[in-house]
């Protein structure tokens, strides 16, 4: 679908001003469908478009829905994808800010750092292994502009496959010395177990994410560059986060890493 089309325009102001505003909006799968991926993405691309024209620079992506159970739940058969922009990254020394947030929830994830662009191939297990400088244990800090995550597939994937922060651990491995699909994660809250799961919950295998990503972000025009961050998808359950919680994700070969919430 065009992404000047009268739907997808109203669609993508109705997101733009929730993130403008703070206050969660209506779904918006009212103007382009619940299940339309065509017409999600246009509504995405006008997102990115905005994000682009006031100075924002895309330093990755993010893939969501690799859960085989929540795509069972939201009636779709395939993962999606977001942008990750430069102001996204927080440092575990850092606090994050709430204010920046509407409804957040972490999830702890494998990240991968590309050495090599994917642009030609086919894009199979030796050449995505190839292509990764490192991998590192990574807490995405999901959010939804839509009010109560009332979400459709529709949703989810015009809202910039509701992104927002993310935190990225200290330790750095190959994939010579850490197999993603063999990774255990627990998360705390507070210092309570709040997840846990494994690197196959993420599409039986994070690197099986990363493929479909470099496929699909080829598709759309716009490929997968050496440099870029990926979050491969959560390895477990996601949880709400408030002011002052402190959350720590502890992946088996990549350590741990911390994201500190704010108290306002």
């Amino acid at each position: 679908m065009d992404t000047e089309d009268p739907s997808v325009i109203a669609a993508s102001e109705r997101l733009l001003e929730a993130a403008a505003s703070g206050v969660p909006c209506a779904p918006v799968r009212d103007l382009i469908g619940a299940s339309d991926i065509e017409a999600a993405y246009a509504v995405q691309a006008r997102g990115t478009a905005a994000r682009l024209a006031a100075g924002a620079t895309v330093v990755g992506r993010k893939i969501g829905l690799t859960s085989k159970a929540v795509q069972k739940q939201i009636g779709v058969d395939q993962p999606d994808l977001g942008y990750l922009f430069d102001d996204m990254a927080y440092g575990e020394l850092e606090l994050v800010p709430m204010a920046r947030l509407l409804q957040p929830k972490a999830e702890a994830e494998v990240a991968f750092v590309l050495k090599e662009d994917l642009v030609e191939g086919d894009f199979d297990d030796a050449q995505i292994r190839r292509a990764v400088d490192y991998i590192t244990a990574a807490i995405e800090i999901v959010d939804s502009r839509v009010a109560n995550w009332d979400i459709t597939f529709g949703d989810t994937v015009a809202d910039n496959g509701s992104s927002a922060l993310y935190v990225l651990g200290a330790e750095r491995r190959t994939l010579e010395e850490v197999e993603p699909v063999s990774v255990e994660m627990t998360m705390a809250r507070g210092g309570e177990q709040v997840s846990h799961g494994n690197g196959a919950a993420c599409l039986d295998d994070p690197l099986n994410a990363v493929a479909w990503l470099a496929r699909t972000a080829r598709d759309f025009g716009d490929p997968l560059r050496a440099g870029q961050v990926i979050l491969s998808g959560a390895l477990g359950p996601m949880v709400a986060v408030n002011p002052g919680d402190v959350v720590t994700a502890t992946i088996t070969g990549l350590g741990s890493v911390t994201a500190t919430f704010s108290e306002e």
